[in-house]
């Protein structure tokens, strides 16, 4: 273990007599001579180790480079020793010595040979006596340190370049159990962070995770299922059946708990992701595979119970020794217009919902949205499919401005929804009772608000009207937190979400996390796993420490 000089030596030597050597370095070569940034090079220092083609070339020694010590167990001269191996990352059979990946190469770290008095490109001459090229990050990658739930991004890109798509999903489900779905719908910002860019374009990260999941799917392949040994008695109760939700009840029971069961208040399992993005981004079916993934870890889901209505949250409690509380932002926000509580005025994520379930929705006519986020832009798309007439975008700031993905916009645009900028709605028009349009006012953009997003400003005169059979709401979603009472000692935000401690998704009272929207308010799908992950890392702590 360790191909320096030490290990260089003793590999030689074992190896003269007679043994069978496996030299294990942690870099991506043998020969000690990298120069660490983080201590002074002394006299006596081996920089330079001269039998390192002998140990390559010797027969009896298989030199493990880019490898770490996973485990070792045994004892008495009887020793297994698990391996863990990092995908190289240049073949070097074919390597021509050529030099072209250095001159296109985006990225600059610290050159390792002179103590970061210089720089270099991530693939360079790391080893000076044996010539290989290489490419090795001591830092986390931007577009790690971006995905929210911090997937391995290097590594599973790299395994599908190799051709290795059974590895590579295998390393995205470490963390995150929903890679169909996430690969479809998440607004991937790794990519705006991705070095790639500054040369030419970034790596297609979201696709990839897609297609690597698809190939898994459409290759008839059963994924495996690998549950640690170890086992734990207590019982965890998770409210709330969505990507958060889910991906807590699949890490803890890869802790190894065997009593997880989720209350899922809607029919069927996944939350926002059934119910709140449509059929022609998410098909269900896709949902599905995703979410049989995390029963065949032993999870239990009961749908169609409410809590706080089925059963009590004093109830659920009393029988669980831990809770997480995941129930997502599902109420929409008020558009603050007089008579909007009239007929013919809808909440924009109901209106998803309605769809998804196959509830009676309207249909016909002309609508207006009333928003500028991918929620809106669901809601135009999903009114163009279903039948209505003509899908009207009111945004009270510019196009640059709208919180909506680029490419939703763009969709949407060539799908005919008529979009109507720098418009704030200022009354409900009622006639017989029922809405009949919208009354607007044009704004320009001033002095930037308390966000710092500049603050739409009234256009004296500029009053109008815009005709609507139907107008929707869709400019922000709350938690609907009424499954709980004032008597249980929780603390709410301002969206209505549950007050935690940043770190560990604790509340404020003994026992019961929170995570996903209903906890950090309504945010994209990956974030919600991301908070799910964590809670059960929390949950894990919290269980132990009160052994």
């Amino acid at each position: 273990m360790g191909g320096g000089a030490a290990g260089i030596h003793a590999a030689l030597s074992e190896a003269a007599a007679g043994n069978k050597v496996y030299l294990v370095e942690h870099f991506p070569s043998i020969g000690g001579e990298r120069i660490a940034r983080d201590r002074i090079i002394g006299d006596g220092d081996a920089i330079y180790v001269p039998d390192v083609a002998e140990v390559k070339s010797h027969k009896k020694i298989e030199v493990l480079t880019s490898a770490d010590v996973g485990a070792l167990i045994g004892e008495n001269g009887k020793y297994t020793v698990k391996l863990r191996c990092r995908t190289p990352r240049v073949d070097r059979e074919k390597c021509d010595d050529c030099g072209e990946c250095i001159k296109v190469c985006p990225i600059h770290m610290y050159d390792d040979y002179n103590e970061g008095l210089e720089w270099r490109t991530a693939i360079d001459f790391f080893n000076s006596e044996s010539g290989n090229y290489n490419i090795f990050k001591e830092d986390l990658p931007v577009c790690q340190q971006t995905c929210p739930i911090n997937l391995d991004i290097r590594t599973y890109v790299g395994q599908i370049a190799d051709g290795k798509f059974a590895e590579s999903l295998a390393t995205i489900r470490q963390k995150l159990p929903f890679p169909l779905s996430i690969g479809r719908v998440c607004p991937h910002p790794c990519e705006a962070e991705c070095n790639r860019g500054h040369k030419d374009e970034p790596i297609s990260i979201c696709f990839l995770k897609r297609f690597v999941a698809d190939y898994e799917v459409n290759s008839g392949v059963t994924p495996n299922v690998q549950l640690t040994k170890v086992k734990y008695p207590e019982k965890i109760a998770i409210i709330g059946g969505g990507p958060s939700g889910l991906t807590c009840a699949y890490h803890l029971s890869l802790f190894g708990y065997e009593n997880v069961t989720v209350f899922e208040a809607l029919p069927e399992p996944g939350g926002m992701l059934r119910v709140g993005i449509p059929e022609y981004r998410l098909p269900k079916e896709i949902l599905a595979n995703d979410i049989e993934f995390v029963t065949r870890h032993g999870v239990e889901i009961r749908a169609g119970i409410r809590v706080g209505k089925d059963i009590s949250f004093d109830d659920i409690r009393e029988e669980y020794d831990a809770v997480l509380v995941a129930i997502g932002a599902h109420k929409g926000v008020g558009m603050r217009v007089k008579n909007e509580d009239a007929e013919g005025v809808f909440e924009g994520v109901k209106f998803l919902r309605d769809v998804a379930l196959d509830n009676e929705v309207p249909n016909k006519g002309t609508a207006v949205v009333v928003g500028g986020g991918n929620v809106a832009m669901d809601v135009a798309r999903t009114g163009i499919r279903i039948g209505f007439n003509e899908m009207n975008v009111l945004y009270r700031r510019t196009r640059n401005e709208m919180p909506a993905s680029p490419w939703e916009v763009d969709a949407a645009e060539r799908e005919g929804v008529n979009f109507h900028f720098l418009v704030a709605p200022q009354e409900v028009i009622v006639r017989n009772g029922r809405a009949v349009g919208m009354k607007c006012l044009r704004v320009r953009l001033g002095d930037p608000d308390a966000s710092g997003r500049r603050k739409p400003v009234p256009v004296e005169g500029s009053g109008f009207v815009m005709k609507g059979d139907t107008i929707f709401a869709a400019i922000g979603q709350v938690t609907d937190n009424t499954l709980v009472e004032e008597k249980h000692g929780f603390q709410f935000g301002r969206k209505l979400n549950f007050q935690v401690n940043p770190n560990t998704f604790e509340t404020d009272v003994e026992g019961v996390f929170a995570s996903g929207d209903a906890a950090t308010g309504a945010d994209i799908a990956i974030r919600a796993c991301a908070g799910g992950k964590r809670a059960a890392e929390s949950i894990h702590q919290y269980l132990r420490e009160k052994e």
